[in-house]
């Protein structure tokens, strides 16, 4: 079992902020990323595929392709964008990195090859914050 991880970046504004409750309650629990005006992140996304390499390529996947695929159905979705406003994959949910890295897997997933698993998804929020989901 052979595991290619691409890595890309993006940029993206989001708030933390639950609607059922108090601004205050919001506050407390959220801090500065439930502010009104947003914030924004510079995000690194590690995706992560595994499988056997092809006899005749010695790849797993053309990385090329890869990193297409997620530039197509993540990058330009998610980049310069307001994650709560402009995302359709987080809809009605909180945009936090965790719901984010979820939405990412399943955006990735039904675009991979039958011959390739997603096996990782690595997203920096900051460089000392990140989330894996193995889905």
């Amino acid at each position: 079992m052979v595991y290619l991880t691409r890595l890309e970046h993006f940029n993206a504004a989001h708030k933390l902020y639950n609607p059922g409750w108090t601004r205050e309650k919001n506050e407390e629990v959220f801090g500065k990323c439930a502010n009104e005006n947003w914030h924004g992140h510079n995000y690194d996304l590690y995706v992560t595929i595994k499988g056997n390499p092809d006899p005749d390529t010695g790849f797993l996947f053309d990385v090329k392709k890869l990193s297409e695929i997620i530039k197509d159905q993540v990058i330009e979705k998610v980049d310069h964008k307001n994650l709560n406003l402009e995302v359709d994959f987080l809809a009605n949910k909180m945009c936090s990195t965790e719901n984010l890295a979820i939405g990412i897997w399943q955006q990735l997933v039904p675009h991979l090859p039958k011959e390739i698993e997603l096996h990782c998804i690595k997203l920096y929020e900051t460089p000392r914050i990140y989330v894996e989901y193995f889905g």
